[in-house]
């Protein structure tokens, strides 16, 4: 008998992958914005190096909220779908795990203060180490408040967390900046935050899981860890790729420099913030398909998943390129024009941006071992490239190490999948779209860098404005005339734009 028809392909079973990722991504855009008005604000407040000391101490935050936890939250993507009557289990392994995680790290900055003057080589930074120790404990706690809604399918309920979550936090913060100006008031800024993300986690799972605190199930946590370890610790070693450049930039280099080459990455968060949300909803469906043993089906949603990223993704690597001067010079002073090298160079990025990968191995299990074997290999080219990178060529080296590390491993996976899945060489009709949004871009791009040159002398925003328009007109040109949009995205682009004109009707 035919197996059912997998959900991935049931609209009476769920929304389209457009509506879910509209949500999430509406709600990452909105928390972007919440968080860049943050920098913007402390490179006009702090001197360079105090503003080096910043990204520093958040740089360590962010890192140990990726590496600790090890993947073990998102086993809840694949454990809650399945197990339908353990959800308590499930939730509660994930808050204990993490707790623990968090817990060990706080512990490790207790009793040795100087691991922050031996990662950064940053004189005065001990004195912050019982602080950094407090906020990892209740972030990595945290993590899980975004995950959840979204492993329990109430995306409008996480989109809702997530704009929250940086609508305080942005607050917290400015208010902390505004009212002392200092270093160590943004990290007292994290522990309150951390403290009120703790505090809704732990109202959320009790009203959705309600006693999940008496549910401890061993056998099911030796399974999640037995699933999550593994892909953990590849999310560990990416971590690593990701994170390891701006380490040895600072501990090289110093916070001052750093401060430059922070700048020059800070687009990274626009680079992730679709990527992000668009997995977050593909990996569940990946997984469904999976174990239907539909891989063809795979391929199409992979294969409209990068349609979508690149319709982001292109544009926004065009328009930056063409203005990257007017961009790093608005946002953050001309203090800081020195970035504009190596923020053009890490705008490759985005480009990359588009291979999605990371549901295809949460989904194909046996491929963990094969993933944490690339990785360990890149991460040792990435150590070496820096080493030599920045030696010779300073900044640039650095961050065009991380560009040809990044292109190493997208090529390889690309490959490895594409023979797991059977893809062929005709399938390469299945990204004709993504072909037309880059030629829409790159007209677009060129299109505009004529406009910016008729105007010399001008004001960075004033430039930025015109430009903006310019390429907008021609790109949303560029795809009309391509006929790319699909009648489902026509539908759902006028169903908001009604709803956005109802309200400002009223």
């Amino acid at each position: 008998m035919k197996a059912p028809a997998p959900m991935a392909n049931s609209a009476a079973q769920t929304a389209s992958l457009t509506e879910h990722v509209s949500w999430l991504m509406l709600a990452k855009a909105l928390a972007f914005t919440f968080n860049l008005a943050l920098p913007l604000l402390l490179v006009r407040r702090l001197d360079q190096t105090q503003f080096g000391i910043y990204k520093q101490l958040f740089l360590i935050f962010n890192t140990a909220v990726m590496v600790l936890p090890l993947g073990f939250g998102m086993s809840a993507y694949y454990f809650l779908p399945r197990e339908r009557d353990r959800r308590q289990e499930i939730v509660l392994n994930i808050m204990l795990y993490n707790l623990g995680m968090g817990a060990l790290a706080c512990i490790a900055f207790l009793i040795y203060p100087a691991l922050l003057d031996i990662i950064f080589h940053q004189p005065g930074l001990t004195s912050y180490a019982p602080l950094v120790g407090m906020v990892m404990l209740l972030w990595v706690v945290s993590t899980a408040l975004e995950i959840l809604p979204i492993a329990n399918g109430e995306m409008k309920f996480a989109s809702a967390m997530i704009v929250g979550v940086q609508l305080t936090r942005t607050a917290i913060y400015l208010a902390a900046v505004l009212a002392f100006g200092s270093v160590r008031a943004l990290v007292y800024a994290a522990i309150v935050q951390g403290v009120l993300q703790t505090g809704v986690l732990l109202w959320y799972v009790e009203s959705r899981f309600p006693n999940f605190w008496r549910r401890f199930d061993a056998g099911l946590l030796r399974s999640q860890l037995s699933y999550a370890l593994p892909l953990g610790f590849a999310g560990w070693l990416y971590t690593a790729q990701t994170d390891l450049h701006s380490y040895f930039v600072s501990n090289r280099l110093g916070a001052a420099v750093y401060a430059i080459y922070a700048v020059g990455t800070v687009q990274l968060p626009l680079m992730g913030l679709l990527a992000e949300a668009t997995n977050v909803v593909v990996i569940p469906r990946v997984s469904v398909l999976q174990q239907a043993n539909e891989a063809r089906e795979i391929i199409l949603l992979v294969a409209r998943a990068m349609r979508k990223l690149a319709a982001v993704y292109f544009p926004i690597y065009a328009m930056l390129m063409v203005t990257a001067h007017e961009f790093v010079a608005f946002l953050f002073t001309k203090r800081y024009l020195a970035s504009v090298p190596v923020f053009q160079i890490n705008l490759t990025m985005l480009l990359l941006g588009i291979f999605l990968y990371d549901p295809l191995f949460r989904a194909y299990a046996d491929q963990r071992f094969f993933l944490i074997r690339l990785r360990v290999a890149l991460c040792a080219l990435l150590a070496a490239g820096l080493w030599f990178g920045t030696t010779r060529f300073g900044l640039v080296g650095a961050i065009s190490t991380v560009v040809v590390v990044s292109v190493v491993e997208r090529v390889v996976t690309a490959v490895r999948f594409g023979r797991i899945l059977g893809v062929r060489r005709a399938d390469i009709v299945l990204l004709r779209d993504v072909g037309k949004l880059a030629g829409a871009a790159t007209v677009a791009g060129l299109l505009t860098a004529v406009v910016r040159s008729l105007l010399p002398g001008a004001r960075p925003v004033v430039i930025l404005l015109a430009c903006g328009v310019v390429f907008s007109l021609a790109y949303l040109g560029g795809v009309l005339l391509a006929g790319v949009l699909t009648i489902e995205e026509k539908e759902i682009i006028g169903r908001k734009y009604r709803q956005i004109r109802g309200v400002a009707a009223r």
